[in-house]
């Protein structure tokens, strides 16, 4: 009994999710222990959100100096170190790493042990050779690149976004497996610091979003002489002396597309391997752990939260359901995760940010009795000022006015989105928007448009001068 350790709350997995639960319930007095086999910060701080922003930065950095001629500079080509581009990458990342490191944990009272997890039972597990019981556990693993079986990848030199940060050569032509966001993100990010590139999508690129709105990504990517093959399939891939060779199935024809770097970007994979949760009894798939509305796996005494739980794969609802499990384990109140104002963004230039239904998902689910309503960033007078008005916004109502989704492409889309997801999760009316003073000139006074846009048939209609030629009789 002395080789065991007893905490109030054992958690899984030190990225965002078990990050930020470990923090709140230790402050709040529990006694906590953090387990941890890879980096402190997971996915998000070392190979994901973070590097990827970084890297894009850098991009739109490169990108400025070809684009300035409409603002009266001479626009010219970047001198582009790449080795200098990596290491402001991991520059980024080393400054954010010692706010989620093993030693400022520690000193907020964490037991923090880095090692493999295993559950032994539905109360312990075990993790160098210690064995740790809890009142209750969380599972906070994440995800991890998928890779997909086709023929030739697994002997073809390949990167995932665990590996792409790495690289301290530019590549002279990327190949991009998958035209979803991280696709889009590190292709456009590679093209703007001079590197050729070739995405390959078996469907549409962006395809969770709102056609119209990927429509603007669309124009733009291509426009920048990024190669994108949709509807394509990869049927194998090859290593070559110079590089790598995809061959792709077009329209049941076949063509070989040769670059010198291939990334597979086609989505993550829960990390539910390895765990032991057979021996803890936790239900699970290669989806994911399986949780209830609380996040509650079969086992009552453990949660499983962030990409590891099957649901939406984003840093920020793993933080969201760490509040959820706080409440939950710690003060034991009834509680469940609502998804419904979840929002996503892809960071190409322009922006791609959404939260709620798209246009599609609401006629599905509500037929045509929805409203839907756009206004154009051509529109908007600070975009005009900034040369970026290739862009949308479109909002999605219910017959009575309550906003069902919006989604936005354009510049700063997912700082603008902001306002909706308010709006959506407190389920306001969309006069609540047409009703606010947006500060003039700002991108942000789309929404407001956007929202008064609703009005505009109703309040110049006939009926509506007919009431004011009415009332001009007195006085």
């Amino acid at each position: 009994m002395s080789n065991v350790l007893t905490h109030d709350l054992c958690i899984i997995g030190a990225g965002s999710g078990g990050l930020s639960v470990a923090a709140g319930a230790v402050q709040m007095g529990a006694s906590v222990v953090l387990i941890e086999k890879g980096a402190m910060g997971g996915d998000c701080l070392n190979t994901g959100c973070v590097p990827s922003k970084a890297l894009l930065a850098a991009g739109h950095a490169a990108y400025a100096f070809t684009a300035s001629d409409a603002f009266g500079v001479k626009s010219q080509t970047p001198a582009v170190d790449f080795q200098a581009v990596h290491d402001h990458v991991h520059d980024v990342i080393s400054g954010i790493a010692p706010h989620d490191s093993v030693e400022r944990f520690e000193e907020l009272g964490v037991h923090v042990i880095q090692g493999a997890a295993v559950f032994t039972s539905k109360r312990e597990l075990e993790v160098n050779g210690q064995t740790v019981r809890a009142r209750r556990f969380v599972v906070a693993t994440g995800s991890s690149a998928l890779v997909p079986p086709i023929e030739g990848l697994a002997e073809t030199p390949h990167l995932t976004n665990e590996s792409i940060f790495d690289l301290t050569a530019a590549p002279h032509h990327l190949i991009v497996i998958g035209g979803g966001p991280i696709g889009c993100e590190l292709a456009q990010a590679h093209r703007n610091l001079g590197c050729s590139v070739t995405v390959i999508e078996a469907f549409s690129i962006l395809p969770k979003d709102d056609p119209d709105l990927a429509d603007i990504v669309r124009s733009t990517l291509t426009g920048q002489g990024i190669a994108l093959a949709e509807g394509t399939k990869v049927v194998r891939t090859a290593k070559t002396d110079s590089g790598v060779a995809v061959t792709v199935d077009r329209d049941g024809i076949e063509e070989t597309i040769e670059g010198s770097h291939l990334l597979v970007a086609v989505g993550r994979k829960a990390t539910v391997d390895g765990l032991g949760l057979d021996q803890a009894g936790i239900k699970f798939s290669p989806k994911g752990i399986n949780v209830n509305a609380g996040l509650r796996t079969s086992n009552r005494r453990v949660y499983a939260i962030g990409d590891c739980a099957g649901g939406p794969q984003f840093t920020h609802v793993a933080g969201y359901h760490a509040g959820v499990i706080i409440r939950s384990a710690l003060f034991r109140l009834p509680t469940k995760a609502d998804h419904s104002a979840v929002p996503w963004v892809t960071y190409t230039d322009p922006e791609l940010a959404q939260v709620g239904l798209t246009e599609a998902l609401a006629r599905e689910k509500f037929g045509d009795s929805i409203r839907v309503v756009t206004w154009p960033f051509e529109k908007n007078d600070r975009a005009r000022a900034e040369r970026s008005t290739h862009g949308l916004v479109k909002a999605v109502m219910a017959k009575n006015g309550r906003i069902l989704g919006c989604g936005i492409a354009g510049p700063k889309a997912g700082e603008l989105i902001q306002v909706w997801i308010l709006a959506l999760s407190q389920k306001l009316k969309i006069r609540a928007l047409a009703g606010m003073i947006a500060p003039y000139p700002t991108l942000g006074e789309v929404s407001k448009r956007v929202a008064g846009a609703c009005y505009t048939p109703s309040l110049f209609s006939e009926r509506t001068r007919k009431v004011v030629r009415f009332l001009s009789k007195f006085g």
